[in-house]
């Protein structure tokens, strides 16, 4: 089975969670000084390009919506699809892999917090993307 990149480096903080409200409350962007986002610590990608869409070089790009705990978890019930690549099948790798995904948590002035973000996962086939593309 091949792997897809998870672009660790894209993260993107729509919301930190003081633990005040709840992660919904979180609505527009946020980046705020002293703000660490999150790092996947896998050393591969536990998100799989499905095998017959690989074979067909079919590519998308998927956005995941994920809560991350103070202690890196990720909250598996908080995992929605933000943006789809519009291909289901490639929604539902990204989906699934998100159970295998690790971070080192989002700090804040160096203290870990929960943090809402957005976590793109690229599905690129080889044959067809130049190294380092990205749509």
């Amino acid at each position: 089975m091949r792997r897809v990149a998870v672009t660790s480096s894209l993260l993107i903080c729509v919301g930190c969670w003081s633990g005040q409200s709840s992660p919904e409350d979180s609505e527009t962007a946020q980046v705020e000084r002293g703000f660490e986002l999150p790092v996947a610590t896998n050393a591969e990608s536990p998100v799989f390009y499905p095998p017959d869409l690989f074979e067909d070089e079919v590519e998308g790009s998927v956005i995941l919506r994920l809560f991350i705990l103070e202690d890196g978890t990720i909250l598996p019930e908080s995992t929605l699809v933000e943006e789809t690549s519009g291909i289901p099948e490639l929604d539902s790798a990204a989906v699934a892999g998100v159970a295998g995904l690790t971070f080192a948590p989002a700090r804040r002035n160096g203290t870990p917090v929960a943090t809402l973000f957005l976590q793109p996962v690229h599905f690129r086939h080889p044959s067809r993307s130049s190294p380092g593309a990205l749509p």
